[in-house]
């Protein structure tokens, strides 16, 4: 495994404009800021995700607006208290993409913002408490709890709520087994645990985030 400025340089010269494309990606939040998100933009955002999943994104951005009308503002608990008629009318209503199981997800996943802030005293304090050193232990929380909240839907829930996350595309995956931190791309709960305690050590060694070495890891693939 490469000291990561050995990785980085590697990124810079596929990437010469490698600081630009870092700094387009939007900035991180501090913990305060995660802490002060409201529960209703934790599901909208949690909700976000789980449509666009397999879908066309674009698609989704585009009837975003009528989403947030037709899931009453994604109020966790008005949302988690949605009987089988408002599922039935969710399921015909034509400014939201009408897939029923992500309808249901979405009902689930209401009760498990609001079980969490009620545990944490907010969704937002709960998620700014846990360490960016433990996301693979977060996103075995979000599988457990939460419903279709696994695998790179639940990493671009937190790096698209400003967290700091890495994400385990395929070219991140390639530089990890290039760097000998996995032997394929990782998937199983052991190499993901493994591509963590990488990212976390490059991340003291260069005092990066976490969010910026996993770019960098992708970039330097080409």
């Amino acid at each position: 495994m490469k000291n990561f400025s050995e990785i980085e340089a590697m990124a810079r010269m596929h990437h010469p404009d490698l600081d630009a494309r870092l700094a387009a990606h939007g900035h991180l939040r501090t913990a305060q800021e995660i802490a002060d998100i409201p529960d209703d933009r934790w599901l909208s955002t949690m909700t976000r995700c789980v449509f666009q999943a397999g879908f066309v994104w674009k698609v989704i951005e585009a009837k975003w607006p009528g989403f947030e009308a037709a899931f009453d503002g994604f109020d966790p608990v008005t949302v988690s208290f949605y009987s089988d008629d408002d599922v039935a009318r969710l399921a015909s209503d034509e400014r939201i993409v009408r897939n029923g199981q992500k309808i249901l997800a979405t009902v689930h996943n209401a009760g498990f913002v609001a079980d969490i802030s009620r545990e944490h005293g907010g969704f937002g304090r709960f998620m700014a408490d846990w360490p960016a050193s433990d996301q693979a232990g977060l996103l075995e929380l979000l599988k457990k709890r939460g419903s279709r909240l696994s695998g790179m839907t639940a990493q671009y829930f937190l790096r698209f709520s400003g967290w700091d996350a890495w994400i385990l595309s395929k070219d991140v995956g390639a530089a990890l087994v290039r760097e000998g931190v996995v032997d394929k791309p990782p998937t199983s709960k052991a190499a993901i645990a493994r591509a963590q305690a990488a990212i976390t050590a490059w991340s003291d060694e260069s005092g990066r985030s976490q969010s910026e070495i996993s770019r960098i890891l992708a970039l330097s693939t080409g």
